[in-house]
């Protein structure tokens, strides 16, 4: 898969963090069920490879991730569970070598032009804008258009079912993402029904042009 492809089934995709794993399977199937297929689970606590085996395994229609792969061992814990991408904070040429050689599409993330370089050095053009809002915003993503119009951007940090709109009327972002689909006040009351209408409202967020 090319993770360009991510983008063909949404305008956002959600940051998740579970911290049960009993959580995970009604999780995803609210957010398939209000239109939001690509998710991507965060490996920051002990649940998330759990997790995200859960979801591959009983929520027909759901497309898994990793997100906060840093290593070569988290790339092969989170292949192994079954992740169908992974979703890195940063970017080193030992990661992407690591992520080419067992076949896990990587969104890396980046902050600087001198990052984007890096990125399409090792042949990579869909990155990660992170964190989006800290590291300059709209602003930052409109002046890296100009020397890097071959580069497409999904800015994932800080943003809101409010700002999402201005990230995504930009031509080099192609989908963002955020936390907000899935509050952890949410989770932790099983509040299903809450999840599944905020995926619907994201769902029905206008379009990227790109």
């Amino acid at each position: 898969m090319d993770t360009r492809e991510l983008a063909a089934h949404g305008p956002v995709i959600p940051v998740i963090v579970v911290d049960r794993v009993d959580d995970a399977v009604p999780l995803a199937r609210a957010l398939v069920a209000g239109g939001v297929k690509v998710l991507e689970v965060t490996l920051r606590t002990p649940a998330a490879l759990a997790a995200i085996a859960a979801m591959v395994r009983e929520v027909p229609g759901a497309i898994v991730g990793a997100g906060t792969v840093r290593t070569a061992e988290d790339a092969r814990a989170a292949r192994d569970a079954g992740a169908a991408f992974a979703v890195s904070p940063g970017y080193t040429a030992a990661l992407g070598a690591a992520c080419r050689g067992i076949g896990l599409p990587l969104l890396p993330g980046v902050a600087t032009a001198s990052e984007v370089m890096a990125a399409q050095d090792e042949g990579l053009s869909f990155l990660k804008f992170f964190p989006a809002v800290a590291a300059g915003g709209v602003p930052m993503l409109k002046s890296l258009a100009g020397p890097f119009p071959d580069v497409l951007f999904c800015p994932t940090g800080g943003i809101t079912r409010e700002s999402a709109p201005q990230f995504l009327a930009l031509p080099n972002v192609s989908v963002c993402g955020g936390s907000w689909l899935t509050p952890a006040d949410a989770i932790r009351a099983g509040d299903w029904d809450r999840v599944r209408r905020l995926a619907a409202e994201a769902a029905a967020l206008p379009r990227p042009a790109a």
